[in-house]
């Protein structure tokens, strides 16, 4: 089999826009497509929860077919009559998947449940508690993913996977950088956005969000968004924009009838739309700061003197209330916790509370703070309080160890790779992936 150089896996453009900048296995990927088939995605929640038989919360497992949540919610709420308040649940899933999760529905009989009749919807009652589903309750989740139209023979495309699987082990797992979800998969802008309120430049980003143009998106969506982003005129942007296109709809309208006030633009957002633009932005700079690690040749399975880590909960995932920083004295220990899975490096999520490493990997995070002009009381937002953040930090290596399929696609004559893997609660699917196949995008 013929191996590569690093120039043979280019990482596309709009990963390397978004801080992810390079691979760790030098492997050629298998290429393929993901989401070609309903049930090529599945995930399953990984729940802290144990249930009783008594109590006002009815505790449901919920599973859907191609149901954005929050959508789901919606029409689960109108079937059964009651306010979409009484349901709660752990963490958003994605739309085109199948999913499985635990929710709960607040003073509702089993009875009653059983007269919900929605396509593509099982709902199966497994208890009830005194306590509502919340993020709390979600260590992780598990991945049966598809890859499909892999259009090399099934004995070169085994050969790549095993070898891609044994570097990923040889690396400790892949580093834990944020996907393409989390800026936006057809307009990358949500980082963007964010660096602009981080700077107070409130005019940059309101046109950012409503009218910086993708080449991913329909000629018509393009139009609409060129013709705004050069002529600020907001009020013919309402008769070009699509209807669905609801959000920059919403902040238009508002600009129209308070031209320049682009903080009251924001401000009609609901408040998770309007923190994920900062959260974005300090992923941004994650994904740039363990990228600038790698380059530097610093190790993310073991610490280095001037390391922060954080040690795992009682379920044996990361858990970033509690860390500490790494000296002479106590890095043996340390790198004998991290050997162990106990603990994990970590770098920071950039807020105007935040602490660097020390030695060489707080240098790497000062110098990308530096390059990008970065002054950590911005993250205070003095303008928008209610979207200041002040830091935290996050393990940079996710501990993964896939195990995978390969059989000859039905549906084609190409082959076909099944992934299978467990990932803790904010961690990223595609970022597996995408060493897989080295052309996700």
């Amino acid at each position: 089999m013929k191996f590569f150089t690093d120039k043979d896996n280019i990482v596309p453009p709009i990963e390397q826009n978004i801080g992810m900048g390079l691979y760790v296995t030098k492997t050629p990927g298998v290429g393929g497509k993901i989401r070609q088939l309903m049930d090529d995605f599945y995930v399953e929640e990984i729940s802290s929860r144990t249930e009783g038989k008594e109590g006002p919360y009815l505790i449901v497992e919920l599973t859907k077919w191609d149901w954005d949540t929050h959508h789901v919610m919606r029409d689960l709420s109108r079937s059964l009559g009651i306010s979409q308040k009484r349901f709660s649940w752990a963490g958003t899933k994605d739309k085109r998947a199948i999913t499985k999760q635990k929710i709960s529905i607040w003073d509702i009989s089993e009875e009653e449940l059983g007269n919900v009749n929605m396509p593509r919807v099982d709902l199966h009652a497994i208890g009830r508690s005194n306590k509502k589903v919340g993020l709390g309750d979600l260590l992780g989740n598990s991945f049966r993913i598809a890859i499909r139209n892999v259009d090399i023979p099934p004995d070169e495309t085994e050969e790549r996977i095993q070898s891609i699987s044994e570097e990923i082990a040889q690396f400790g797992g892949v580093p834990n950088f944020f996907g393409i979800q989390r800026f936006g998969t057809l307009r990358s802008v949500t980082h963007l956005v964010g660096e602009a309120i981080i700077k107070g430049d409130f005019e940059r980003a309101a046109l950012t969000y409503i009218a910086k143009s993708f080449t991913s998106e329909s000629e018509e969506i393009r139009s609409a968004r060129e013709y705004v982003w050069k002529t600020h005129d907001f009020k013919v942007g309402l008769k070009l924009f699509p209807r669905h296109l609801r959000y920059e709809r919403a902040m238009m309208n508002q600009l129209v009838s308070n031209p320049g006030d682009y903080i009251g633009a924001f401000r009609i957002l609901s408040p998770g739309l309007k923190k994920m633009f900062v959260h974005a932005y300090q992923s941004y700079i994650f994904n740039k700061i363990i990228s600038r690690r790698f380059q530097r040749g610093l190790p993310f399975s073991i610490a280095t003197e001037g390391d922060i880590v954080c040690f795992v909960n009682k379920s044996g995932f990361p858990d970033i209330s509690r860390i500490q920083s790494v000296n002479e004295d106590n890095l043996d220990g340390i790198n004998n916790l991290i050997l162990r899975k106990r603990a994990f490096v970590t770098a920071p999520l950039i807020g105007y509370e935040s602490k660097f490493a020390k030695g060489e990997p707080g240098e790497i995070e000062r110098s990308v703070i530096d390059e990008m002009e970065i002054d950590l009381n911005d993250f205070a937002i003095q303008k928008m309080p209610e979207l200041a953040s002040s830091g935290l930090r996050r393990e940079i290596l996710l501990s993964v160890q896939p195990t995978h399929e390969i059989d000859t696609d039905l549906n084609s004559s190409c082959t076909k790779v099944v992934l299978s893997f467990s990932l803790p609660k904010g961690c990223y699917a595609t970022v597996v992936l995408r060493e897989y196949m080295k052309n996700l995008l």
